[in-house]
C-alpha cells in the first residue's frame, strides 16, 4: 500500500509488541470487544524500515501476508480483491488511460494492475519507503508480476505530494491514490485534505478520474474516515461516487472513491458495459475479481453506509483533519 500502514477502525500501532516467531497466534483488536487473530506458519522478514515495522509472514488462512506496524496489509490469498477494486473501474472507464499517477502502492500489486492496460504510455509511482518496496520485489514478487521492470514504470521513493506538484498542469489521465489511512504524526494525513484533492484535480486532464482507497467501509464503521473522505472530495471534484468490496484478510468492507475532474458517465449505470470495455482492453482474462456483476455489487452499497455518506459533513483539512488513532495488537507464543 506504502506511505505507511494500512489502519483499521480507530486504531494505531503498538510497537512495543514482540517479534513473530513461527506458530504464534497474531491478534488485531478491530472494535472494542473484537478481536481477530491469524496463526503464523512462517516468518519470511522480520525488520524495520526508516518509516515502519515490516513483516513477511506464511499464515494459515491466507498464504504470505505483508504486515507492517502489527497491520495486515495484504494476502497472497485475497490482494486481487482489494487491487482490482482500487484500480479497474477508474481504469476501465477512462477512454484511453496513457498517463497514470500512483501515490503509495509499494507492493507493487497496484502498478500491476495499471500496467496491464497496454494503452497505458507511462505510470508514474512514489512512494515514501524504498525499504518497503524491496523486502516486496524479494518476498512477495508475485504482487508486482514484473511491474517494477517494466519500461513504463517510474519508480521514485519520496514524498507523493511534492512529486506530483512537479508536474505540469493536465499530465495525467488518471490518479490512483493506495495510502495509508490518515494518522496522527503519520507521513500522509495530508494527502487526506481539501488542498491536496485540488493539486490532483489541477494535475488531471479534462476527462481524468481520481480514485482513492478510503479505509474500512462496512455498516458499522463506514464513519471512522470512508464517509469523510467522500464528502471531503465533493468539495473539490463535481462527480464522486462511493463503493466497496469485501476484503477476508482485513474482515472488513472496504471503501474506495472515485471522482471525475468532469461530468462522466455514473458509474454505476456502467454496469452492462464492464465486460465489453474490459474485453476491449485486453484485460478481461486477468481479472480475479472484476467484472460486471461485481462492479454491479460494489456500487450497490447498504442502507446503513447510504444513511451516513448522506449525513456526512465533514471536510477534511489541513487545519481540520480526520485521524485514525488507537490500536491493540498482540502475538500469543505457543
Amino acid at each position: 500500500m506504502g506511505e505507511s500502514s494500512r489502519v483499521r477502525g480507530d486504531q494505531v500501532s503498538d510497537s512495543t509488541a514482540s517479534t513473530f516467531s513461527e506458530g504464534d497466534w497474531y491478534h488485531e483488536k478491530e472494535t472494542p470487544g473484537y478481536t481477530i487473530s491469524y496463526q503464523v506458519k512462517q516468518v519470511l522478514h522480520t525488520g524495520k524500515s526508516k518509516f515502519q515495522e515490516v513483516e513477511v509472514v506464511e499464515t494459515k488462512a491466507f498464504g504470505r501476508c505483508l504486515i507492517t506496524d502489527r497491520l495486515m496489509q495484504s494476502s497472497l490469498n485475497d490482494e486481487a480483491i482489494y487491487h482490482e477494486s482500487l484500480v479497474q473501474p477508474a481504469m476501465t472507464a477512462h477512454a484511453n488511460p496513457k498517463k497514470v499517477f500512483i501515490g503509495g502502492g509499494g507492493e507493487g500489486a497496484t502498478l500491476r494492475e495499471v500496467l496491464r492496460h497496454k494503452q497505458v504510455e507511462e505510470c508514474v509511482m512514489v512512494d515514501i519507503d524504498g525499504d518497503l518496496v524491496n523486502i516486496c520485489k524479494e518476498h512477495t514478487p508475485t504482487y508486482s508480476a514484473g511491474a517494477y521492470d517494466d519500461p513504463r514504470t517510474k519508480l521514485i521513493i519520496d514524498d507523493a505530494k511534492g512529486h506530483l506538484e512537479g508536474f505540469a498542469d493536465e499530465y495525467f489521465d488518471v490518479i490512483i491514490l493506495d495510502l495509508s489511512d490518515p494518522l496522527d504524526g503519520g507521513p500522509c494525513y495530508q494527502l487526506y485534505t481539501t488542498a491536496f484533492y485540488k493539486i490532483c484535480l489541477s494535475k488531471l486532464n479534462s476527462g481524468g478520474i481520481l480514485v482513492a482507497q478510503s479505509g474500512c467501509a462496512g455498516s458499522l464503521d463506514c464513519s471512522n474516515c470512508f464517509t469523510a473522505v467522500h464528502n471531503t472530495l465533493k468539495q473539490v471534484f463535481p462527480k464522486v461516487w462511493g463503493y466497496t468490496a469485501h476484503v477476508p484478510s482485513f474482515m472488513s468492507e472496504w471503501g474506495f472513491n472515485i471522482a471525475y475532474k468532469t461530468t462522466g458517465a455514473d458509474f454505476v449505470s456502467l454496469t452492462t458495459e464492464i465486460d465489453a470495455k474490459l474485453a476491449a482492453k485486453g484485460v478481461a482474462e486477468y481479472m480475479k475479481w472484476y467484472d460486471s456483476t461485481t462492479h454491479t455489487r460494489m456500487f450497490s452499497l447498504g442502507k446503513f453506509v447510504r444513511t451516513a455518506l448522506e449525513a456526512e459533513q465533514r471536510v477534511i483539512t489541513v487545519e481540520n483533519p480526520v485521524f485514525i488513532t488507537e490500536l491493540t495488537t498482540g502475538i500469543d507464543k505457543q
